[in-house]
């Protein structure tokens, strides 16, 4: 059987799939990796650090999505310095998050941890009901212990449901989720929303080194409350916009918002109005208070990046910022204002991490979103310019990591 119906007939029997070294229809020479699909989503995820992309939502529509950066140089046979961008794409696992250039008891970790780099293995491929699972596993080799995968997709929901469970680590660890997403070529084209935040603060230190051949637009350690709203690093003008992208072109730049755990789910969104869709990711702020904003607008311009590089990284983590374990873990600002920067991990009983990504059709004259309202197995989204979208969605998961419950 030819092999692109053998992944047809295998996606419509719910079944997850071994995908092999192959190139895609853009000329990206796709990694070793796994798909879980079903009729209306399909999601890679790369052998090697466990990267999710590409994912196609709405893949049974005459009008499919794709969210998800992938790095330009998967067409290129380019050799790099951290392990992490070799597939760097999408969204993956954090463990540590950042860039970990100190060693931490002994440990020298890559950037973004061994979770995002090293060789993850299938454990198992499931169909229950209207849902399919896909298992993995990651076994550390700086720590004693592994991480598992378990991704969830369920029939006639473009939501991704995943959760991450650690084992045998010990101690304060900065984890969290790397969702990265494409960004549009024309000038504020994508908007970001995330509701109200209790912090939000650019990156404390020098994130873009002249030196390095980087630059970056943003202020040093500044504070904001609205991200229409944040300092830049000239005083003229001395405030850019950072809740619609892209902007700024030749610039790379680091922010954080935090928020304080509530009875409701936190949320962050990216609308495209021109492309009739919004993404969305949900999470446990008590689990992950931060978001990371990774603003790429073409600002690197060493190997790999070469100048080309644009995307943004909406990182929902317990970090301080992307520093790494040594700074989480020591005194920061961050901490000083009330909000945990690393996960107290025991060896004694696993710590699940559970976090849910999707994507909505909008309608037409859906700006950008200004409120989201929780019921039961559904999510409402609400623009600024009065539009509403309703998506079936099982938040729940966050708090209980199983994703039945589909109305």
């Amino acid at each position: 059987m030819d092999m692109e119906l053998l992944m047809m007939a295998l996606a419509f029997a719910g079944l997850a799939i071994t995908v092999g070294c192959m190139t895609t229809g853009n000329g990206e020479k796709r990694k070793s990796g796994w798909t879980v699909e079903n009729g209306n989503l399909s999601v890679f995820i790369t052998e090697a650090g466990g990267h999710m992309a590409p994912v196609m939502f709405y893949r049974d529509t005459d009008e499919p999505v794709q969210p998800y950066y992938i790095s330009p140089w998967q067409q290129e046979d380019l050799e790099v310095s951290d392990p992490v961008l070799a597939p760097l794409r999408g969204d993956f696992f954090c463990l540590p998050f950042g860039a970990n250039a100190e060693p931490c008891k002994g440990r020298q970790y890559t950037g973004h941890g061994e979770s995002a780099s090293s060789i993850w293995e299938r454990v198992a491929e499931e169909r229950n009901g209207k849902i399919t699972e896909l298992t993995l596993v990651m076994k550390a080799k700086l720590d004693p212990g592994k991480v598992t995968k378990k991704v969830y997709v369920v029939d006639g929901r473009n939501v991704v449901y995943d959760t991450h469970i650690i084992e045998g680590y010990s101690g304060g660890m900065p984890l969290g989720h790397h969702a990265t997403l494409a960004v549009p070529e024309r000038e504020g084209a994508m908007k970001v929303d995330v509701g109200r935040f209790d912090l939000g603060m650019t990156n404390p230190t020098l994130f873009s080194d002249p030196k390095n051949r980087e630059y970056q637009s943003l202020a040093i350690g500044g504070e904001f409350d609205d991200l229409s709203r944040v300092p830049l690093i000239w005083k003229e003008p001395a405030y850019g916009d950072c809740s619609s992208y892209p902007r700024r072109r030749g610039f790379c730049d680091l922010l954080s918002v935090f928020k304080k755990p509530a009875d409701t789910p936190a949320w962050t969104t990216a609308t495209y109005p021109d492309e009739g869709y919004l993404w969305f990711s949900l999470k446990d702020a008590a689990v992950l208070p931060a978001t990371v904003f990774w603003i790429s607008n073409c600002g690197r311009h060493g190997s790999p990046w070469n100048g080309r590089n644009r995307c943004l990284g909406l990182e929902d983590v317990c970090a301080f910022f992307a520093a790494g374990v040594v700074e989480s873990n020591g005194p920061n600002s961050v901490k000083d204002a009330g909000f945990p920067t690393t996960v107290e991990l025991s060896p004694d009983a696993p710590t699940a991490v559970n976090y849910i990504q999707g994507v909505a059709k909008i309608p037409e004259g859906f700006d950008r979103v200004k409120d989201v309202r929780f019921g039961k197995n559904e999510v409402t989204f609400a623009s600024a310019s009065g539009k509403e979208v309703r998506v079936e969605v099982n938040h729940d998961f966050l708090r209980t990591g199983r994703p039945g419950g589909e109305s």
